[in-house]
């Protein structure tokens, strides 16, 4: 045993007996405390004196031992002074946030030139924000961040044509692409009637979602060029209402404005706006959307494809209350799974006379029995005179008028002439592609008939004797 050794346990045992002295040395307390109660202090003080005592022998961990935690990128915003209360302006400890955190460190590229951030997050704290500026992001050229938790709200002094966050630039000269994978959750944006929401420009899979957007006159969500924004379970109003609002006449504004290509929604419902949603971007998908924005009546519109000739849109699985869908010059158009209430009816509407490609099948319409057709054409501004693959079929109705590209009926009667008129139910007019006929004469009679003529989609059968029959029709303007 070495010499620090041995003097080390020497001055153990020393400090023990010291200890031991002092515990059970004083008489006048035996009366108070047992003595196994003070036999346990002892040990217990010998125990945590032993273990100090190793501790403090123990050889000191060299440099490349010590493990070094590298901060995480969270940027909170609290910490650049912003106002959690929404009693203070905001706008430049957040922009502080967002700038720093976009030059912050990165790791690697996601599409060719934008940098990735890692995953870096703009905490806003669950706090209410009080902002006089657009949150428009400094820098390009970036992309996996997320800014989350809180409250933006627009001052009184909020320009009237900006967005609170802006994914955009005032360059001219910036990349095709700006921005990838930024993503908005969990926010609460108040535009104060100053303007819109969010503005996402030429940016690739942007995500918003959980998000609640208000109070907005021009557009609560603006996505133009890029490709892949996707809004999710998200609520978007104007006005704060749940339906039968005494101002709904005067509600004006955007909810979505889908100006690009490949976009989703998805889980959205829009309470209130002029238009719920514009769509003049190719090959999106609406799924699970509820419209009882402005209501057609009011001259509101659920959903406005404004695109023609080039629709190639998806709307499914929605609910559009009240309010309707206009299509301008619908080309590869699918509406299916739909429920529509109130009244609300699809609009084709034509701008070149172009239909082509269209389903609209398998939905549920209900009305109050005022004699609305369910689906409509406008041709104000000059008929139909391309259409082909046009599907209208299979839907259900309740208090309205079906229409279709698909009709059927029977006619009876004792002659040589049955004419069987199916404007009732057929969408265009004087158009009939294909008709398929049964001829059922009464009794054991054998007689020669034909199809005689289609036109005004009026179907006329013709026999070579009278003789008293029923006449089945089916009639179709799709094929």
């Amino acid at each position: 045993m070495g010499e620090r050794s041995w003097a080390s346990s020497l001055l153990s045992l020393i400090m023990v007996f010291a200890c031991l002295s002092h515990v059970l040395g004083d008489k006048s307390f035996a009366d108070v405390h047992s003595h196994d109660h003070q036999m346990r202090k002892m040990q217990a003080f010998k125990a945590s004196f032993v273990r100090r005592d190793s501790i403090s022998n123990s050889p000191s961990p060299t440099p490349s031992a010590v493990t070094v935690t590298p901060s995480p990128r969270v940027y909170h915003v609290t910490s650049y002074g912003a106002d959690p209360t929404g009693k203070l302006d905001s706008t430049q400890a957040i922009l502080q946030a967002i700038s720093d955190a976009l030059e912050g460190p990165t790791d690697g590229f996601l599409m060719e030139g934008i940098s990735n951030l890692g995953g870096a997050q703009i905490n806003l704290e669950g706090g209410n924000y009080l902002i006089s500026q657009p949150l428009q992001f400094p820098v390009v050229a970036r992309g996996n961040l997320m800014i989350h938790g809180g409250t933006l709200k627009a001052s009184d002094n909020f320009p009237t044509d900006g967005y609170l966050l802006d994914l955009s630039t005032s360059s001219s000269s910036g990349p095709e692409y700006l921005f990838e994978f930024i993503t908005f959750r969990d926010l609460l944006v108040d535009s104060n009637f100053r303007g819109g929401g969010i503005q996402v420009i030429n940016s690739l899979r942007t995500s918003i979602d959980n998000c609640y957007i208000t109070h907005f006159t021009t557009n609560g969500i603006l996505a133009k060029g890029g490709h892949e924004t996707y809004i999710r379970n998200s609520f978007l109003g104007q006005h704060i209402t749940a339906g039968g609002d005494k101002g709904e006449r005067n509600f004006s504004g955007t909810a979505i404005n889908l100006m690009g290509n490949d976009n989703s929604v998805t889980d959205v419902v829009i309470f209130s706006a002029e238009i719920g949603i514009i769509v003049s971007g190719q090959a999106n998908l609406l799924s699970g959307v509820h419209c009882y924005n402005k209501a057609t009546g009011f001259g509101g519109t659920g959903i406005y494809l404004k695109l023609p000739g080039l629709t190639q849109t998806r709307i499914v699985n929605s609910y559009l209350d009240f309010t309707g869908i206009v299509a301008e010059d619908p080309v590869q158009l699918q509406i299916s799974n739909t429920f529509f209430l109130g009244d609300a009816f699809i609009k084709l509407k034509s701008i070149n006379g172009v239909v082509n490609g269209v389903n609209i099948v398998d939905n549920m319409f209900s009305g109050s029995n005022k004699g609305i057709d369910i689906v409509q054409l406008d041709q104000t501004n000059g008929p139909f005179n391309t259409i082909d693959q046009v599907v209208v079929d299979r839907n259900n109705v309740k208090g309205m008028n079906l229409k279709a590209t698909i009709g059927s009926g029977v006619v009876q009667g004792n002659g040589t002439s049955w004419t069987l008129d199916l404007n009732p139910i057929l969408i265009f007019p004087n158009l009939i592609k294909n008709v398929q006929y049964t001829f059922f004469p009464s009794g054991n009679s054998f007689v020669n008939h034909a199809l005689r003529n289609v036109s005004n989609n009026q179907v006329l059968i013709e026999s070579d004797v009278q003789v008293p029959a029923s006449v089945f029709v089916v009639a179709d303007q799709g094929k």
